[in-house]
Parts: structure tokens; C-alpha cells; sequence
């Protein structure tokens, strides 16, 4: 059997795939692409002879003092990555990169390899002797995705260590956590929800905290409460004008791809996240709370209102992004046990792999390993 052939195809080429096949990751829509100023933007195809079978979003980084490019597919590409011969998809990918000056590939295959149901989760939370997701029995493990994982090390393909990378911008989390709604009720989801979760809920309910739609004009506010978190929790906030021009590029062939809701309590914004809607799928991006307010518990009650627009939009899952896989007691014991007290299921995914491209690509990689360091 041939490869597929790889090009460029236009962005109404992408958005017309995308339409047919929806379920691809709000990192691989073309719209993403014009959300990273830093990176040039590139949608590509796989082509069965004039058919178009696969399609994915490149964003390309030079490296400084060259005029070579790290090619970068975040939670891509979308192919089939149950096929017993992985390098069918991967090689045009990698020569037709190469050929547009990478010198090194790196990527996210969107596969979960295994997940742990929310009370597997909060037992190992309790349990001392438990150190980490490994330790616990998992609801389920996908033999095919471990058979990707083998495959990929058979074609040179090197995996990631965790975080390795993000002073360039890229990194997608090993772990996350994902809320199952398709086919369930309301009360069914409340009924999924930990009791000190159901009990913050109550408490937020009953103190009158009110969740809405937000604007554009609204993003200062949720800046604000951007800015106090990522204080708290140690990382460095995106400037204000990083999520103006999010809002503006994701919408922009969808008004109702990005929105942004807000809890407020006697006109007071206490809590803030933004929901991205692509295919079957909404994502929990970019939470956000202030230390003003906690006690009435604003993030339960802005948390189950996106859940429940999600599930009422027709969304099948809803993902919470990132979690720790430590059970350690540390910063993030408490986002794990939010955000799995949601009812959301821990996921380890395939996480992500990299290539060197061409003669000089392992070189280049660690030209660029040197420059992350020195930053």
C-alpha cells in the first residue's frame, strides 16, 4: 500500500475537512494559527490521489541566527493512529517539513493510553502509601495506543520529557482529565459529583453566586483574575493582548468558538474561565480566581455551568486540561482533586514525540536546547 502524499492546502480546504470530520483538537483548527503570532502557520493534507484523507496544522519556529524551522503539531496529527504502519502517515509529513526547512519535528498524538475512573482518583488521594496515578488500577487501557508508543520508538521517533520545551512555546500536558457528558442528564451529572464538590456547589447556590456570559469588553476582568492566579500558582500570565487576539482569531469563523464566563457575586467578578468549542468536544481553558470571595466557593459554580452548557450544546466531553499525576501533597493536589471531584476521569496520553530532520537535525536540537537554557 502507498503513502498518501503530503501538501499544503488552503485554510478553505482545512475548514472544509474540518466540517467533515470535526473532531479534531481547537490546536488544530486553522484559526489557531493566527492566535500564535510568533509561529508561522501551515495547514497540510494527506492525499489519497485528489482525495483528501487527513489534514493537520503545522506551526513552524525559527531558530534563531538560522533560517531553520522546528515544526511543531500540537494534539496532532489527526490520522489513524491504529494502523499497523504508522510511517504510511508520518513520513510524507516528516519530507514534505523538511522540505519547508525543519530541522526538527515534534508532535502530540491525541490518544489516551489510560484512564482512572474519579473515585480511583480520590482513594489514591487518601491513601499515604499511594505516590502516584501509576499506583492505581486503571478503568481502562487502550492496547493500540501502546502500540503506537512502541511503533514510534521503532521509527526514531524520541519522546518528550515532560514540560521539555515550553520556554519555546510548546508543550501540551501528558496528563489530563476529561468529564464524559454524552447521553447524560443534569441531575445524572450532579449525581457523578464528589460530595465536598456537590457540597462547594451548595454553597455557591445558596449564596446567590451568578454565572453569565462574558464579551470581548469583559476580558480586562478576567485578565485581572488571570493575573492573581498565575501569582499564586507560580507561572508567568500571558499579557492581556495574547487573549484579545485568541478571542478575535477563534471566533472568527465561529462566533461561538471561544466564550468566557464569569461568577459575580454583588457585581463583583470572583471567579472567570474561557470555554473553546470544536466538534463533540469543549475545552476549560485558562481559569482564573481572585482570593477575594473564596469562601463562596465561585469556581464549583462557574464550572458547573460550563459543564452544563456543554452537555446541553451536544458536546460528548468535556475536558479540564492538565492534571498532576504526583498524590503528593503539593500546589496542584488540589486542582486534581477539583477537578476529578468533578466527575472528570485522569487520562494519561501518548504525550508527545519528536524527529531530528535532515543531516544537521540533531545538531540543531541541541543548538536549541542550548538557547532555551541561556534564556
Amino acid at each position: 500500500m502507498t503513502s498518501p502524499d503530503v501538501r499544503e492546502i488552503s485554510r478553505e480546504e482545512h475548514l472544509a475537512h474540518l466540517r467533515l470530520h470535526p473532531d479534531a483538537s481547537h490546536l488544530q483548527i486553522p484559526e489557531w494559527g493566527d492566535a500564535k503570532p510568533d509561529w508561522r502557520a501551515e495547514s497540510v493534507g494527506w492525499f489519497e490521489g485528489e482525495a483528501l484523507v487527513a489534514a493537520a496544522l503545522v506551526l513552524y519556529r525559527p531558530l534563531p541566527g538560522t533560517r531553520r524551522f522546528l515544526a511543531y503539531l500540537p494534539d496532532g496529527p489527526g490520522i489513524d493512529w491504529r494502523h499497523p504502519r504508522l510511517e504510511r502517515w508520518l513520513d510524507p509529513l516528516v519530507a514534505h517539513l523538511e522540505a519547508r526547512g525543519a530541522f526538527s519535528v515534534r508532535i502530540g498524538p491525541p490518544v489516551v493510553v489510560r484512564q482512572w475512573a474519579p473515585g480511583t482518583v480520590a482513594t489514591g488521594i487518601a491513601d499515604p502509601a499511594v505516590r502516584h496515578l501509576d499506583d492505581l488500577s486503571a478503568a481502562a487501557i487502550d492496547g493500540y495506543a501502546l502500540d503506537a508508543a512502541e511503533r514510534l520508538g521503532r521509527l526514531g521517533w524520541r519522546r518528550c520529557a515532560e514540560g521539555d520545551g515550553n520556554g519555546f512555546g510548546l508543550g501540551q500536558p501528558r496528563y489530563g482529565c476529561l468529564v464524559p457528558l454524552e447521553g447524560r442528564t443534569a441531575d445524572e451529572l450532579r449525581e457523578g459529583l464528589a460530595p465536598h464538590w456537590e457540597q462547594s456547589l451548595r454553597t455557591a447556590e445558596e449564596a446567590g453566586v451568578r454565572v453569565s456570559w462574558g464579551s470581548a469588553s469583559d476580558l480586562p476582568d478576567f485578565h485581572r483574575l488571570y493575573v492573581s492566579t498565575a501569582a499564586h500558582d507560580g507561572f508567568k500570565a500571558r499579557p492581556l493582548d495574547y487573549f484579545r487576539r485568541m478571542w478575535k482569531a477563534l471566533n472568527a469563523e465561529d462566533d461561538d468558538r471561544v466564550r468566557l464566563y464569569l461568577a459575580e457575586y454583588d457585581g463583583i467578578v470572583l471567579s472567570a474561565a474561557l470555554m473553546i468549542n470544536v466538534g463533540s468536544c469543549a475545552w476549560h481553558s485558562y481559569a482564573a480566581s481572585g482570593r477575594q470571595g473564596r469562601q463562596l466557593r465561585p469556581s464549583s459554580a462557574l464550572l458547573w455551568r460550563m459543564m452544563n452548557d456543554a452537555r446541553s450544546a451536544g458536546c460528548e466531553t468535556y475536558d479540564l486540561r492538565s492534571i498532576t499525576p504526583a498524590l503528593t501533597e503539593d500546589r496542584l493536589l488540589g486542582r486534581l482533586r477539583f477537578k476529578t471531584g468533578a466527575g472528570g476521569y485522569a487520562v494519561e496520553y501518548l504525550g508527545e514525540w519528536e524527529q531530528p530532520v535532515g543531516s544537521q537535525g540533531k545538531v540543531l536540537q541541541g543548538a536549541l536546547r542550548a538557547y532555551l537554557g541561556r534564556r
